[in-house]
């Protein structure tokens, strides 16, 4: 349906130039946005105003746009970074590239157009900690704010900065699109404007576990602008999608039933996204309520209630190993403890919500542009659920904003494809803050039993854990995060004789996934606490301990993979923080320790497998670009493409600046998920292959020089054929600290100190790591995702609620890399992302305890949020 009637208008000014919108405008940033195409403000939480990304400035003022009703606007003058003098864009481009002051890039622009508000009125006047609290409107989730701080910091003193790309394996030069990332210029999905483009809406279900009755669209398909409805019905190929198991509707049938608060309903296609949302709000669907099943371990009783249609049993996987006599070891140890510990549920909070546009072509062929993770698994389940082939959809990657992992699923991908399949037009479907919490995957709520002992000198003598993980309703990867958490389960650390079983279980609760981290946060979260009780009953220090167990060479660790010698990097990252620990003890601080290692790469008796393609080109881009490198790694903020463009730099001896990195799935590149720190290790191996293959032929104009890398040595867990199995080929390892001061109970610093291998890139990994820490105190202070019991839905809705730490609530955070290099590995590269928050939380734990005498054992430990730690 179509509406007739024409919008008043409101008139402004817009970087200088008389502009009229229509009125109609939720907001100031829907108008920039989707009328007049300034795509430098992002929407990252409209309209609640709770993130900063769409801050401009309205007279001389920042502020954020979602909040501005356009009736407020007449007559005002609005400055957006686009409108900025190309000098100063220069200059806030050059420093936050030279400073590493950006990952995935999406929060950037926003925090530039804060930083010259108060450069403007400041100047070289501006304090660091003045800015800090001034960014208190703005969330970052990938850099822990102190580059970005470091960036502004030189901006206002007038610093000179010569930002260049590096061309070599451990140089710290800037990041790969580092100047376009900065102002906005790069565009993720939701900036794309195509011809003739519609936009889509999601309607979500309003129970948790419910059958369903009947689906009545007409209210939708009357309302302005409505061009279709799509159910269930309109599926033409399979109905279920998922990354390891198919038990993911797409959206719920009528006849079928609800498993949790994302599920989805229908989708409204619209001439606006107004208008498409309003059409959404008008589906009805008639519903037989069930009691949901929300109480993980009430799950597992006998008779209870299965929690997820077309499931037979609340049971999604057991891992589970042994090796040793435990009862006997603990029955003779001198000092045992036994401890339950429970952690929460986390939202990844990635600063840009899922967003996918789908074009048919003029050939049949469907082209979706997805920020996924995995863009393949995206191909093969979009091309399942249409009826066709994969070679009739090709999945684009378009560099997200963020995703910690919580992008691996599908969120509205599928949705949009079939809109587009079915009306032969460009459809762009993209899903607000809140319908993203609802919808994709978060970390784990796992509750862990812990028994050890260790002898009278503190020498560990045996383990048992029984972890009981909520994994909620779909699979997702569920079971690979209670499989890894039991791997991890006894941290870097020798133990004799070990029982561990971990078990993920469905309720209809918010689904869990991949998190950094991937269930080692849980798992070492327990064990680390354990260890410094141990630590305390034998009378000696947090260090101590960890140094009288920490695994060797040749030592046999966890599930009984005997460890080499990459391994070392856990002792060298303890031997490395022990003189700031020593020398904050002396100096009265209550001071916390943490180790932990994270294994790289899907390992498990996955073979691993992916290739890259340099090809050289007859005649260069605008941009001076002759050689392109090719591979199928999800480019997110941590800085595959800038790990691809230096090996091949390197690896061909040229200038970085000749080489575009392009992620192609064309041609068939990739293997499964961008995770684990996999990107960057199996990047690197197949980019300096083909780097290699193409020097043996030549370089030749216009030929594809294929390179691959292969990890097909490892073996799956509990495996009866390998009682010593090799299940991960790389870990990384870290120790972190926690200073506190005893008389304000603040955490003052952070140190981390981290084993990676290799830094392809100090500068950029020293900002993975950053972040991390920030992310990780958030994890143990403030952070949480909670359910109610009674429904199975969310009780946070806005990213206010969920308890992340702002600029001015983090403490100092000092890092140092130690390279110990991984054997088999390219350039010995172990990986940073995954590490980086593991051994965070228990430091924090540690620290607590010195400072107050009581151990936790329950996280978020100060659960009231920042104003807990700098209040």
């Amino acid at each position: 349906m179509t509406d007739s009637a024409a919008p008043s208008t409101v008139s402004f000014q817009v970087n200088g130039v008389p502009v009229s919108v229509r009125s109609d405008h939720p907001h100031l940033l829907s108008a920039l946005r989707d009328e007049l195409d300034i795509t430098s403000p992002k929407d990252g939480c409209s309209p609640s105003g709770q993130c900063g990304c769409c801050t401009v400035m309205i007279d001389g003022k920042a502020v954020v746009s979602c909040q501005q009703p356009l009736a407020k606007l007449a007559g005002k003058s609005v400055v957006t970074l686009e409108g900025v003098d190309a000098g100063e864009r220069t200059r806030f481009a050059e420093a936050f590239a030279a400073c590493g002051g950006l990952q995935c890039g999406f929060c950037i622009p926003g925090i530039v157009m804060r930083a010259k508000a108060q450069i403007d009125k400041k100047g070289a006047d501006l304090k660091r900690d003045d800015m800090a609290r001034h960014l208190g409107a703005h969330l970052c989730r990938c850099t822990g704010y102190v580059k970005v701080l470091d960036a502004i910091e030189g901006v206002a003193q007038g610093k000179t900065f010569t930002p260049a790309l590096s061309g070599v394996v451990g140089g710290a030069g800037a990041k790969y699109e580092a100047g376009e990332l900065t102002l906005g210029d790069r565009g993720y999905i939701d900036d794309m404007r195509v011809p003739g483009m519609l936009h889509a809406a999601l309607h979500l279900a309003e129970h948790t576990r419910a059958d369903v009755l009947a689906i009545d669209v007409s209210g939708a398909q009357a309302a302005p602008g409505v061009r279709a409805v799509f159910t269930a019905a309109d599926i033409p190929g399979e109905l279920m999608v998922g990354i390891i198991y198919k038990d993911w509707p797409v959206m719920i049938p009528i006849g079928g039933r609800t498993s949790y608060a994302g599920d989805v309903m229908a989708i409204v296609v619209a001439d606006t996204r107004e208008h498409a949302r309003a059409g959404a709000a008008l589906v009805q669907v008639t519903y037989s309520p069930l009691v949901p099943v929300t109480d993980p371990i009430a799950a597992l009783l006998p008779g209870a209630q299965v929690a997820v249609w077309g499931t037979t049993s609340n049971v999604l996987s057991t891992s589970e190993y042994a090796r040793g006599d435990v009862d006997a070891a603990l029955a003779v140890s001198a000092h045992t403890v036994h401890e339950v510990f429970q952690t929460q549920r986390i939202e990844h909070a990635f600063l840009e919500p899922e967003s996918t546009l789908a074009v048919p072509g003029a050939d049949g062929v469907l082209h979706v542009y997805s920020g996924g993770q995995g863009v393949w698994d995206d191909r093969n389940d979009i091309a399942r659920m249409l009826g066709v082939g994969n070679d009739q959809v090709v999945v684009t990657l378009v560099s997200n904003g963020g995703a910690f992992g919580g992008k691996e699923d599908m969120c509205n991908q599928a949705h949009t494809a079939l809109a587009a399949w079915w009306l032969k037009v460009p459809v762009k479907c993209t899903v607000s803050r809140e319908e993203s919490l609802r919808m994709h995957a978060k970390r784990h709520p796992i509750q862990l039993e812990y028994w050890a002992g260790c002898d009278a000198d503190g020498r560990l003598t045996a383990v048992r854990v029984h972890a009981v993980g909520d994994s909620g309703a779909y699979a997702s990867v569920g079971m690979k995060v209670l499989e890894r958490a039991a791997g991890h389960a006894s941290g870097p650390y020798r133990v004799p004789a070990i029982d561990v079983t971990a078990v993920a279980v469905r309720t209809n609760n918010p689904v869990c996934g991949a998190f950094r981290g991937f269930g080692a946060n849980q798992a070492q979260f327990g064990m680390e606490g354990v260890l410094d009780r141990l630590a305390e009953q034998v009378g000696i220090s947090g260090w101590q301990i960890r140094k009288l167990n920490v695994i060797h060479p040749g030592d046999v660790w966890g599930p009984g993979q005997v460890m080499d010698d990459g391994c070392a990097g856990a002792e060298a990252c303890l031997d490395a923080i022990k003189d700031r620990y020593d020398a904050a003890r002396a100096a009265g601080k209550a001071v916390g320790l943490g180790l932990g290692l994270k294994n790289s790469g899907l390992g498990n008796g996955f073979r691993e497998l992916c290739r890259a393609v340099v090809r050289f080109r007859a005649v260069p881009d605008g941009h001076g670009r002759d050689i392109e490198v090719r591979h199928g790694w999800t480019e997110m903020g941590q800085g595959v493409h800038t790990v691809a463009l230096q090996v091949a730099a390197q690896e061909l001896g040229v200038d970085p600046n000749r080489i575009e990195v392009i992620v192609d799935t064309t041609r068939e590149l990739g293997f499964g998920q961008t995770t684990g720190s996999r990107g960057t290790l199996m990047a690197a191996g197949s980019v300096s292959q083909a780097a290699h293959t193409a020097l043996a032929g030549g370089c030749a104009i216009g030929v594809d020089y294929v390179g691959e890398h292969l990890v097909d040595w490892t073996q799956k867990i509990g495996d009866p054929e390998h009682p010593q199995p090799l299940i991960h080929a790389a870990f990384g390892y870290a120790a972190q600290m926690a200073i506190i001061d005893r008389a304000t109970g603040l955490i003052e610093r952070m140190v981390a100190v981290h084993d990676v291998g290799h830094a392809v890139n100090p500068l950029l990994c020293e900002g993975q790591i950053e972040g991390s820490v920030h992310m990780g105190l958030g994890y143990a202070l403030s952070e949480q995702f909670p359910h109610d019991p009674d429904t199975g839905f969310p009780t946070n809705t806005t990213l206010r609620s969920l308890g992340i730490l702002r600029a001015k609530d983090v403490p100092t955070i000092e890092v140092q890399l130690v390279e110990v290099p991984q054997p088999r590995s390219p350039f010995g590269i172990k990986g940073v992302g995954e590490i980086g928050l593991v051994p965070t939380a228990p430091a924090v734990a540690a620290a607590l305890h010195e400072l107050d005498g009581q151990w936790r054992h329950t996280l978020p430990m100060r659960p009231k949020g920042g104003a807990d730690i700098d209040d």
